[in-house]
């Protein structure tokens, strides 16, 4: 796997708020940002420690029926389960025998061998263009693996979205959600545009040129980062252009807010049209310092903070298990309830999943997520019983 230091929103994880300089790779002129490039203060860096190997795996066929409540010894601590309602979505769920298996497809730091994901995860591809940057030896290529000190950020990512209800380790929000691992980071943590822009397109389905076409196309992109080498000042046209394009396709894009305690609106993707564009809340509904605001910000959804962070397993902490902090992890919370609504619903659109997740949010306790009203937060926050309720018709 691989990292994203300004784009990944969990603080970006690598960047100045882990103490790392920001490199510009030579083979990418630098554009003057409009604001100090700070990345999400998600994950502390990892030592560099062997990965799992990392197969082409295929998808297995018939995900297990979704509980009514986990038996994941992590569930207990996972607030951010509670605080979304979650519980309340899978007990309309549990033993309906509604619902098929949705593909989301998780753009970030690559593919790690999830435990959690057996037989429900991809090794998708690689975009990262710069062999200077990408850590394996060359530039693109079939294989999506993770490489450097924060090659687990897209593993926890994932696991966030659908995680297997079996009794180990965390509970996921939709346990039957097909992942597809797409690398767009560099070792560095930074993501190149264009690369960003052509990860989308093929997620989705679409022609990339050079590349074969992605056998598992998603519903779902989920984009816990944000590009690199532009100005933070709207988004990148390219990368506009490709959202366009996967909403076309049927393709609903979630992003992450940023991690700079800024406006949104200048953010590639999160200051992007078309795209449902998600900032962070802590266990009581507030708004913490380092998440990004603002018109763009259509809801907010769990993303913690320093010293109570979102329980996560994953093969790079202590005992197997992380707790990390930023708007990264709250961008997979919303792409994993609408994974569940387009299983429920297949002929939904990427407008209407967007429409229904900010409908059904749950109002901010007194109204606002920040007494500073600029500062604003969306719609609510992620409620997954209602909208699985305004689906289901229960």
């Amino acid at each position: 796997m691989k990292v994203l230091p300004s784009v990944l929103l969990t603080a970006a994880l690598v960047g100045t708020a882990f103490g790392a300089p920001r490199v510009t790779p030579p083979s990418i002129p630098a554009l003057p940002a409009a604001t100090p490039a700070s990345l999400l203060p998600e994950l502390t860096p990892e030592a560099a420690r062997p990965l799992p190997t990392s197969p082409l795996l295929p998808l297995s066929p018939a995900p297990a029926p979704i509980p009514a409540r986990p038996l994941d010894p992590l569930f207990a601590r996972q607030w951010n389960l509670q605080v979304i309602q979650m519980p309340g979505a899978w007990a309309q769920l549990a033993g309906s025998g509604r619902g098929t298996p949705v593909t989301v497809a998780v753009l970030d730091t690559g593919f790690v061998n999830s435990p959690e994901l057996a037989g429900r995860v991809v090794n998708g591809y690689d975009f990262v263009s710069d062999p200077a940057r990408a850590g394996d030896g060359d530039g693109r290529d079939a294989d999506a693996s993770g490489v450097g000190k924060f090659a687990y950020h897209a593993e926890i990512i994932g696991n966030l979205i659908g995680a297997a209800h079996d009794g180990r380790g965390m509970a996921g929000i939709n346990p039957q959600a097909r992942v597809v691992q797409v690398r767009v980071a560099g070792t560095d943590g930074l993501v190149a545009p264009q690369d960003l822009a052509d990860g989308l397109r093929w997620a989705a389905g679409l022609s990339v040129p050079g590349v074969p076409l992605n056998p598992h196309p998603a519903r779902v992109l989920n984009l816990s980062l944000y590009a690199d080498f532009i100005p933070l000042t709207g988004c990148d046209g390219r990368v506009q252009a490709a959202v366009d394009a996967v909403t076309a396709r049927g393709a609903l894009v979630v992003a992450g807010a940023a991690n700079d305690g800024a406006d949104a609106s200048g953010y590639t993707p999160a200051g992007c049209r078309n795209v449902l564009t998600v900032t962070s809340v802590t266990e009581d509904g507030r708004r913490p310092s380092y998440a990004n605001w603002g018109a763009r910000v259509a809801l907010a959804a769990p993303g913690g903070e320093p010293g109570h962070g979102i329980v996560s397993s994953s093969l790079s902490g202590p005992a197997g298990e992380r707790s990390p902090n930023g708007t990264s992890f709250a961008a997979p919370h919303a792409a994993g309830v609408a994974s569940l609504l387009f299983g429920l619903k297949p002929t939904l659109t990427p407008a209407q999943v967007r429409d229904l997740l900010t409908r059904t949010a749950t109002p901010f306790p007194g109204g606002h997520c920040d007494p500073d009203p600029r500062k604003s937060c969306g719609r609510g926050l992620l409620n997954a019983a209602a909208a699985v309720r305004a689906v289901s018709g229960k």
